[in-house]
């Protein structure tokens, strides 16, 4: 199972949370950011229906693949 890893940053004069190298919104305080971050991360956990899906590769090949709703990663959020 992936994991997914949700850091509370500075970012743009205020504060967000990154995830993968890719910022969330900004904003206004830490505590709105990991409020976000908590909320993103619970969602992210929450299982959905078996989907077909499609998806470009880096090499810019399309694939299919059945993604099911119940293989869904693990969460933290990391706060320092």
């Amino acid at each position: 199972m992936s994991e997914v890893v949700y850091e509370i940053v500075q970012h743009d004069g205020g504060w967000a949370y990154k995830a993968e190298g890719v910022f969330s919104e900004t904003y206004p305080s830490h505590d709105a950011a990991l409020k976000a971050a908590k909320i993103v991360a619970r969602e992210q956990r929450t299982p959905g229906p078996t989907q077909v899906i499609q998806y470009e590769d880096q090499k810019g090949e399309w694939h299919t693949e059945t993604a099911r709703g119940i293989d869904r990663p693990e969460t933290k959020i990391k706060d320092s």
